[in-house]
């Protein structure tokens, strides 16, 4: 296991924002975006990382951008540390593996969420009136059940610290207007129906998961990351039964261990044990070894 990358610090380039798991820098013509290996619960970042999980991510994210190319243009200039300008000549190190070059775009100001099956917050609002973000539902749907057709079901895009609110698609379409709405819809559940074919050749179920899309010139584009376990639901196809809560490859372990805490999901974060966090990086590798194939040490 290779130390934990918990935050960059890189003197000479400029750090515009640090997210919950990836800091930005402004190279001029372009973006360095570097995933490092904190991780978040309840819009929480966890004092503790998951060693090698940023580079994890980026692997998983590549691939998926590659899939989805037939669909969407996307940010990445290069994920090769070789490609990048000089000036980051000096943290090839800690670059490689788990960074990107990619175009400056005009992050939209919503997420795109897609739901295949009925869990989460989902889950919780059909409980509540048989609805989700507006949509009504058939009855007697029991949990993780699959849906009749998947749910484009946007959010906003919180602050850090906040929680993202589900919204329906006339709210979208007064943020972001109709007919980008319309376009951000449509994209999104493409991506997801293609993703999810693919991952199910691969023995995963994509529940659900969110999307992320800006704007380079007028032209809109897949941005930050795809169908990773930071933004989907994986389930095992092996051991999926509809009725309760399923077995993942995704963060869903950390926030059952956080859900057992006397903890009421403001910061700080709880500290995770040493086993939380190596059972959570043996997860997300499985991931990537099943949707890449990349059996290769991280």
């Amino acid at each position: 296991m290779n130390q934990a990358v918990i935050e960059t610090d890189f003197p000479g380039l400029d750090l515009i924002k640090r997210g919950k798991v990836r800091d930005i820098y402004d190279l001029g013509e372009h973006l360095l975006m570097v995933a490092t290996d904190r991780i978040s619960a309840f819009d929480v970042v966890m004092p503790d990382p998951v060693p090698d999980k940023g580079k994890i991510l980026t692997r998983i994210s590549m691939f998926w951008f590659r899939e989805m190319e037939s669909i969407v243009t996307n940010h990445v200039i290069s994920d090769r540390v070789e490609d990048f300008p000089e000036i980051c000549a000096p943290y090839a190190d800690t670059l490689r593996s788990r960074s990107m070059l990619v175009k400056k775009a005009v992050p939209l100001e919503i997420e795109c969420v897609v739901r295949g099956y009925i869990s989460g917050s989902g889950w919780k609002s059909y409980r509540g009136n048989s609805t989700i973000c507006g949509i009504r539902l058939p009855g007697g749907m029991k949990e993780s059940d699959k849906l009749p057709k998947p749910l484009f079901t946007p959010s906003t895009k919180a602050n850090m610290g906040e929680h993202d609110e589900n919204i329906d698609v006339e709210t979208t379409a007064e943020i972001i207007g109709r007919p980008l709405a319309e376009k951000v819809r449509a994209l999104s559940l493409a991506i997801y129906e293609k993703g999810a074919d693919i991952a199910a050749a691969k023995g995963i179920i994509i529940a659900d998961t969110k999307f992320e899309f800006g704007l380079v010139d007028g032209e809109l584009i897949l941005i930050d990351e795809v169908l990773t376990p930071d933004s989907s639901r994986f389930w095992p196809r092996s051991s999926y039964k509809p009725g309760g809560s399923q077995k993942s490859f995704d963060k869903q372990y950390v926030r059952d261990y956080l859900l057992s805490l006397d903890w009421n999901r403001t910061p700080p974060g709880p500290r995770l044990p040493g086993e939380v966090i190596q059972n959570t990086r043996s997860k997300y590798l499985e991931a990537l070894h099943l949707i890449v194939g990349d059996d290769h040490t991280i």
